[in-house]
């Protein structure tokens, strides 16, 4: 193994730092820390910057990554409640309230999660495991692949671990190549296949290969998520961040759609 889980930890925060716009050592603080969201090359592809308002803790404070003219609402917000309260609710209806005023709302509550290297390792299941290149993709962007493929990006699809019954595709874990230092990976299984240990084989198989690749694996669930986050602590994964993002009422009602 390559890396310690205190490089691979640090290579998280490095780029959470660029996603929000502030420094490193801002997720170490004891005060929360509230900082103006803008654009960076470097950030996550998928992640729609300026912020309008996105809160992260890696479990000592809050940064909170907003545009100016909420900067006030946010810090007042985040100063009110213990910091694992500003994540949920009651409490995250009083955030609700304010942004809503200005035709935002919560939209995304996310938990994410890193390999742990001394619990990290390559699982078995009854079945082939293959390794599959970006090229291997092109015909699997299909709905029971949707949470390890992404169509909208599929340029950043570059690496998968599928496995077979015979020569039928029965689970599938790929990592996005979300920015230049950490690959996120996400992982499906077929539902007649489901609970014989192939996510996890999967998964634990995929993580090694995006190490030897130099890239630091990471994977995220909603907290509700019982089943994916199950999946990522057999795997070897422990929880690192919490996120929760604000978008505009528009964007929200679509999705909602």
């Amino acid at each position: 193994m390559r890396f310690t889980n205190k490089e691979i930890m640090q290579i998280a925060m490095k780029q959470s730092a660029v996603d929000a716009n502030c420094k490193v050592e801002d997720f170490c603080k004891k005060e929360n820390v509230v900082v103006v969201s803008e654009k960076h090359a470097q950030a996550r592809k998928y992640l729609q910057l300026p912020f309008e308002c996105n809160l992260i803790s890696y479990g000592n404070n809050i940064v909170a990554s907003t545009k100016e003219e909420y900067r006030e609402i946010v810090g007042l917000y985040i100063n009110k409640y213990p910091v694992e309260h500003c994540f949920e609710t009651p409490n995250m209806h009083v955030l609700n309230d304010e942004m809503q005023k200005q035709d935002l709302r919560i939209c995304f509550m996310a938990e994410y999660f890193l390999p742990d290297v001394n619990h990290l390792q390559k699982r078995n299941c009854d079945y082939e495991l293959r390794t599959l290149k970006q090229k291997d993709f092109a015909d699997l962007y299909k709905k029971e692949w949707g949470n390890a493929l992404c169509e909208k990006r599929k340029e950043l699809d570059v690496l998968g671990i599928a496995a077979y019954d015979d020569e039928k595709l029965i689970g599938l874990a790929a990592c996005s190549a979300d920015c230049e230092s950490m690959w996120q990976i996400g992982v499906d299984v077929l539902p007649e296949y489901r609970l014989r240990g192939i996510a996890s084989a999967l998964t634990s198989r995929l993580a090694f290969e995006i190490f030897d690749e130099g890239k630091v694996p990471f994977y995220c669930a909603a907290w509700s998520n019982l089943k994916s986050v199950r999946n990522a602590i057999k795997s070897g994964f422990r929880p690192a961040w919490v996120e929760m993002t604000v978008k505009d009422i528009d964007t929200v009602t679509k999705m909602n759609k």
